[in-house]
């Protein structure tokens, strides 16, 4: 079906003159985002149902901006949400096909810039959006970078996502987005929901708002630090008033999690900033088969310089090592096993991930010279 002359004529001038286009379907008006920084808007005049005007509405565009007259191209949809659109006319020429998919491809690519972004988020501002463009150094370090962070901000409260809140947080944390105040803000809320604390774990393990007495210092630990073994520097900054707020913090949220998404983010999140310390690279199912290994390779440091070099200095610290390295290799790879099986939440769930919980607490203890 035809658009009728007076659309058609209006819409070719828009192409002319705008950056992006949105049309919203429910009222069929179009707006356009223009080259001068101003906005323009019209009603349309469908002569035939909303939803097939709607479609003759984007193939014009899709047909004089990419050459595709059948509009978006479908087989673009999985390709462009994987960040593979890395032409910059592209990414431009996608803003102007009133398409929320196309959209969303912009905010995935590589090359997104912080001009790109304020074009997108004037055509689609939701959350989604906005945490995809934070991924971006050229978003965080552009004047978007705090805009998209103060959306996320004031979102959070309405947040149900697990997955969403801690992601929203470690994005908004990173350097020059919020004030310190928010921070403070947002890490309170972690006193009743231990998930809105994982952000802080993600983004700014070594500078917690919280900081907790430190361990008692070992000399020998210190010295073995400085002489750079990698096993002594990981256990002495665990030992700083930092590192044991960072493993008071873990295991406050492993005390009473409520979703499958906060135990998962959180492993993940421990092994990663562990990772400088792991040693092998199997992905374990199991715990007790990461223990069983760990005790193999320890009885046989013999074959890792390293190892044997802390055990020789720092025997007494065995324990520690141990736990240590029992944390850096419990990854979220061992609640599989658990939540392949259920998808249960709340107590439910606690009851069913001890296997793995009870022992990541105990390390999580022994590296704070807590008891049992």
């Amino acid at each position: 079906m035809p658009l009728s002359n007076e659309d058609s004529l209006r819409l070719n001038v828009l192409l002319a003159n705008a950056v992006a286009i949105k049309l919203d379907e429910g009222s069929m008006c179009v707006q356009g985002l223009l080259k001068d920084g101003g906005e323009t808007r019209f009603k349309l005049s469908p002569n035939c149902s909303n939803e097939r005007y709607a479609r003759s509405v984007k193939e014009l565009l899709s047909s004089n901006t990419l050459g595709s007259p059948g509009g978006y191209p479908v087989f673009l949809k999985r390709w462009t949400r994987m960040g593979q659109t890395s032409d910059d006319a592209r990414l431009a020429d996608l803003l102007l096909l009133a398409e929320p998919e196309a959209c969303v491809a912009v905010t995935s690519a590589s090359c997104l810039t912080d001009e790109l972004a304020e074009r997108v988020w004037w055509a689609m501002p939701d959350a989604e959006n906005a945490r995809r463009m934070l991924k971006h150094q050229a978003v965080v370090q552009g004047r978007m970078g705090k805009v998209l962070a103060d959306f996320l901000v004031e979102f959070l409260p309405f947040e149900q996502e697990p997955r969403a809140i801690i992601d929203s947080v470690a994005l908004v944390l990173q350097p020059g987005l919020v004030s310190e105040e928010v921070r403070r803000e947002i890490w309170a809320r972690g006193r009743k929901k231990g998930i809105f604390r994982l952000g802080f774990l993600k983004t700014l393990p070594d500078a917690l708002p919280q900081q907790n007495p430190p361990r008692v210092p070992d000399p020998a630990l210190q010295a073995l630090a400085d002489e750079g073994n990698l096993f002594a520097r990981q256990l002495h900054r665990l030992y700083s008033s930092n590192g044991q707020a960072y493993l008071s913090v873990c295991e406050g949220i492993l005390h009473k999690p409520s979703n499958q998404d906060t135990v998962v983010a959180l492993l993940e999140t421990l092994a990663d900033f562990l990772r400088p310390v792991r040693v092998f690279e199997s992905r374990y199912h199991f715990m007790h088969e990461i223990e069983k290994d760990i005790h193999t390779l320890l009885e046989g440091a013999e074959h890792h310089p390293g190892l044997q070099q802390f055990l020789h200095s720092c025997g007494h610290l065995r324990d520690e090592l141990t736990a240590l390295l029992t944390l850096a290799h419990a990854d979220d790879h061992v609640l599989t096993p658990i939540f392949s099986r259920t998808d249960a939440v709340g107590s439910v769930m606690r009851k069913k991930i001890l296997p793995v919980v009870e022992p990541v607490v105990a390390c999580l203890k022994t590296l704070q010279a807590k008891d049992g």
